[in-house]
Order: structure tokens, then sequence, then C-alpha cells
């Protein structure tokens, strides 16, 4: 006998379930919070010694995506806005999105003008929401009243004249002011520069580990067998097997020579820390390689336009700024969506890839 139409089976009900809670970040990391070194704890605990002992702090959350910064980040917050709620206000910012320093600034004002139920003025200048940012953290500190600042992809602000983080900061010198500044970033080669060192107080690191398990368990429940009801060796298989493909890899191996060459040459600008590059300054990196090396792969700039267009289209690169869309794609800067890594072992298993590559991989 059937059952009944739309009604979920026990094993159906098993399985939603399951997915349920392993798509939750607070039940997956609530557990692991109970530990004194995890960092929920270590991060908790700064943030709130900045509440209760009215003292500034500057935190930097680094690890590759998916390592649950922002999952333990938005726990620790969530336990923090319950045990403090009328002296903590959070002010999030996104680099994608707010890395223009005026941008960002008028962001801040507009948000602590919410939060506040202040009058917020869209035409006001840089200088204007400096002194404004300034003087409600003086306000807020005499309050005994605690501003967060959160920073999602913390490396788009850190790029060029850096004057958001060096207006927070300063804002911060003052002696009334109580404040945290939270970095968050997948790009660990930020700790090379020593600018960062002087900037930011702690550094609290995140491994993938735990999310590849998750999405291990997650992708082993979804292929769960309902009429059987029960986790068999065959879906765990099944789910290692997808997590083990790699498409970017599987795009690089399709890739013509000529786009593993402007990827590569895209790689060496972020070696030579050119955060900031367009299909232009590509084009000048791969001449001067074809200088170096007088490699037999060398093309005609239109042709390299194309290979250029095929790897937005591959979602090799991708635009870095969305608000310049009126832009030529070569003008527009961009950026790889692949690691060093995952680039160099496409180039590896890529057949025939010339050893020119391989060479400027490595210098």
């Amino acid at each position: 006998m059937g059952r009944e139409k739309g009604k979920e089976s026990p094993s159906e009900k098993v399985q939603n379930l399951l997915r349920t809670r392993l798509s939750n970040p607070n039940f997956i990391f609530k557990p692991l919070s109970d530990s004194p070194d995890s960092n929920y704890s270590k991060l908790k605990f700064i943030i709130s010694s900045s509440v209760t002992e009215a003292c500034n702090n500057s935190i930097l959350l680094l690890g590759p995506r998916g390592s649950g910064k922002v999952a333990v980040l938005e726990l620790a917050l969530g336990d923090l806005l319950q045990q403090y709620p009328e002296v903590i206000s959070v002010i999030r910012l996104n680099g994608l999105l707010h890395s223009d320093d005026n941008c960002a600034l008028k962001e801040i004002a507009r948000q602590l003008c919410m939060e506040h139920q202040l009058l917020f003025s869209k035409v006001a200048s840089f200088d204007d929401n400096s002194q404004f940012i300034i003087a409600m953290l003086r306000e807020c500190g005499l309050a005994h009243k605690t501003i967060i600042f959160v920073l999602e992809e913390f490396d788009y602000f850190a790029q060029g004249k850096q004057r958001l983080l060096y207006s927070l900061l300063d804002a911060m010198q003052s002696v009334t002011s109580q404040a945290v500044v939270i970095g968050v970033s997948c790009r660990l080669k930020i700790l090379s520069d020593e600018r960062f060192k002087e900037l930011m107080n702690t550094y609290l690191s995140f491994n993938s580990t735990i999310g590849h398990l998750v999405r291990f368990l997650f992708l082993a429940v979804s292929c769960m067998d309902l009429d059987v009801g029960f986790l068999s060796l065959e879906n765990f298989k099944t789910a290692l097997s997808s997590l083990q493909r790699q498409p970017k890899l599987e795009c690089i191996r399709d890739c013509s020579i000529l786009e593993l060459y402007l990827l590569v040459c895209m790689k060496r600008l972020e070696v030579k820390e050119q955060n900031y590059y367009n299909f232009n300054s590509v084009m000048t990196e791969y001449k001067s390689t074809n200088d170096s090396f007088q490699t037999s792969d060398y093309y005609a700039e239109n042709v390299c336009l194309r290979a250029f267009e095929h790897l937005l289209q591959r979602q090799l690169v991708s635009f870095a700024d969305h608000r310049a869309q009126n832009q030529s794609a070569e003008f527009r800067p961009v950026k790889l969506l692949i690691s060093p890594a995952e680039l160099h072992q496409g180039l590896k298993s890529y057949r025939s890839c010339p050893a020119t590559l391989l060479k400027l991989m490595d210098r």
C-alpha cells in the first residue's frame, strides 16, 4: 500500500532533519565552542573585554573559504548581543561592495544613523562622514557602548591608500572610544605585509577541515536511499567521489595554451603584489615573458582579448569591480578565481603543457 500523496515518509523526515542540521552553522560550531582554546572562545573573550573593560581591539580572522570564519564570528556576536543587548552596535561592510573609501565611510555613517535613529545625509563628504564617525565613537564611548566593525573580504580594504582602515584606527585612538575592528579574509598573504602587523592586534587562523567534513556528510545524507532508510557504504563512496571532482581543474584542462599563458601572467602579477590589473596589464606581462623566453606561443592582441573573454566565460577569472560595467572589458580590473596551487596542479595535468609555463609558475 503506497503512502499518502504529499506526506513525508519517516526516511524523508530523517533525511531533511539531518540536512537542516548540517546546513546550520550554529548546530555545527556550537558544540565546539565549549573549549577555552577554540576560536569561538578566544573571539568572544576579546570582544567582550572591549565591552566590559571599555577598550579598543582589532582582530583579523584568516582561513580558506568554507572554513567557518564568518559562522564562528556570527555565533560569537549573536551570543554577545544577547548578553549585552543595549551596549553593542554591529556595523557590517564587505570589500566586494565597499572597497571604495568614500563608499565605505558613507555606508558606516548610514548604518550608524539607522542604529541610533539619526538623520542620514546622502550628500555628506568623506571628511564630513569621517568626523561624524569620530563623534559617534566618542559619544558611544562616553555612554559605555561598543561599536563593532565587521569587514568581510578584508583584503579589498587593505589595498591602495587604506584610508578607511587608517580613519577607523585613528578614530579608535581617542581615550573615550570603545570599538572593535574585525577583518575577515581568505588571503593568507596579508600576513606578509608588515603594515597589517602594526594595524591589527590579534590573528585567529581557521582551517577547512570542519567545512570539508560537513560537506562530505551532507552529500552522503543526500545520497541516502529513502526506501531503505539507512546510510550505506555506497552513499559515502558517492559523496567522496563528488567531493574529489574539481571543476576548476577540469576547466583548466579545457583551456588553450594561450589561455594558460594569460592565467600564469595574472598569477605573476598577484605575486608582484599588483592587486589591481586588467587585460592591458596582463598583456604587458605576457609580452615581457615572451621577450624573456622567446617562445613560439605569442599571439596578436585581438586574439589574446578573445582568449581573455573566454576565461571570463569559464569563470576562471572575474571582474573585480562590478560598478565599472560601462567600461570596455580590457580596461576593467579583474581577479583570478583559482588559487596558485590549483593553477599549478592544472598545468601539471595538462597534456603537452609548454615547459616554459611551468618555469614561469615557479619564478
